[in-house]
């Protein structure tokens, strides 16, 4: 009797559409974890596959490149962040200040959570603009677009339940408010403490109620 052995192809993806999707979404968690840890340009390939527990051969038949997949993280990173902000900013139970409020004291307790290593993908990527593909410039700039919209939102809202002057530009505000709230994350990491997080806010809530 002959017995015959059937290898797999190497980097054979997955036949159920389930497994492809998990794979998939796999590789996309562990490229957040890396990317916010170490930056684009600092992480490998191999250290992402490791953390994700997939071979190399897979990650292709996911992704052409490196920076084909660094655009896919971003996308996801952007669409959970969107989502945070909303549970917070349209969350009716408390006054739209209080929203903003309770968004940079969850955020202030991830940072924590990670021991201040990670902070924000999207501001870390930022640091790197001048090494990253051209292509990320535009994706960048429009993921703090929609964040601003989120922020700009409740600012307006807080306007019509008069918490805040109709005299204020909302969206003007809320430009300045990711510009600051991302140096404090980035010097919260530096100093790792959330001491930075904590007077960006105070005064930037300090000033919107400034008579």
């Amino acid at each position: 009797m002959v017995m015959t052995t059937v290898m797999k192809k190497r980097g054979r993806p997955p036949k159920h559409p389930d497994q492809q999707r998990d794979t998939r979404e796999t590789l996309i968690r562990a490229g957040v974890e890396i990317l916010t840890e170490q930056g684009f340009t600092a992480s490998g390939l191999d250290a992402i596959l490791k953390r994700a527990g997939i071979p190399k051969g897979s990650f292709y038949y996911y992704f052409s490149s490196k920076e084909s997949f660094g655009k896919d993280v971003l996308s996801s990173y952007s669409e959970f962040f969107v989502h945070k902000l909303k549970k917070h900013l349209l969350n009716e139970s408390l006054k739209p200040l209080d929203r903003i409020m309770a968004f940079s004291e969850d955020a202030k307790n991830g940072m924590a959570k990670y021991n201040f290593k990670r902070g924000c993908l999207v501001g870390n990527l930022s640091q790197e603009i001048t090494t990253l593909p051209e292509s990320y410039r535009l994706i960048l700039i429009h993921i703090f677009e929609k964040w601003q919209y989120e922020v700009a939102t409740c600012l307006e809202l807080a306007i019509q339940q008069k918490q805040l002057s109709p005299e204020h530009n909302c969206d003007e505000l809320a430009e300045f408010f990711w510009i600051g709230w991302e140096g404090a994350v980035l010097r919260a990491g530096i100093e790792q403490d959330s001491y930075p997080l904590d007077q960006f806010i105070k005064y930037f809530m300090a000033g919107l109620t400034k008579t």
